[in-house]
């Protein structure tokens, strides 16, 4: 049996968002955001939140753990450019990652959890069924 870990991840991730083009729809405001205070510019691909979903799929699969926005939040951040200044580590926004968390949630391929003292999103069986059925695509493909 194919995981999602025999497989690259950007190739996952890119099948996984057309898994996931039916089931979440994209904010109208998505084509002006940026996705960190780091960047200069919104990104320039038209699937952009798509692949971001499903990386977010990824990544709390991945960890198995209650996984929250800011340490999502500290992943996809990056180093700012300051000029002459040195660079500095800028988390990316908040507000993105928490929109995708609740579509996931609201199609089902995430669940609240509060386990004790952890609290965040866990996958569900439906999230690891679309995730392994795209890593069996990718493997078939090669």
């Amino acid at each position: 049996m194919v995981t999602p870990f025999d497989v690259p991840s950007q190739e996952l991730a890119k099948e996984v968002a057309q898994g996931l083009k039916g089931k979440i729809e994209v904010p109208k405001w998505v084509q002006f955001v940026k996705t960190g205070s780091n960047k200069d510019r919104p990104p320039l691909n038209k699937d952009w939140w798509y692949i971001r979903a499903a990386s977010i799929l990824r990544t709390i699969y991945k960890n198995g753990a209650p996984v929250g926005v800011s340490k999502l939040r500290s992943k996809y951040g990056g180093r700012k450019n300051r000029g002459l200044k040195p660079h500095k580590f800028r988390k990316a926004s908040g507000s993105v990652i928490r929109k995708l968390l609740q579509q996931l949630e609201k199609a089902g391929y995430l669940a609240y959890k509060k386990d004790g003292v952890q609290k965040g999103r866990i996958v569900t069986s439906a999230g690891v069924s679309l995730l392994t059925k795209a890593a069996a695509n990718v493997k078939a493909r090669k």
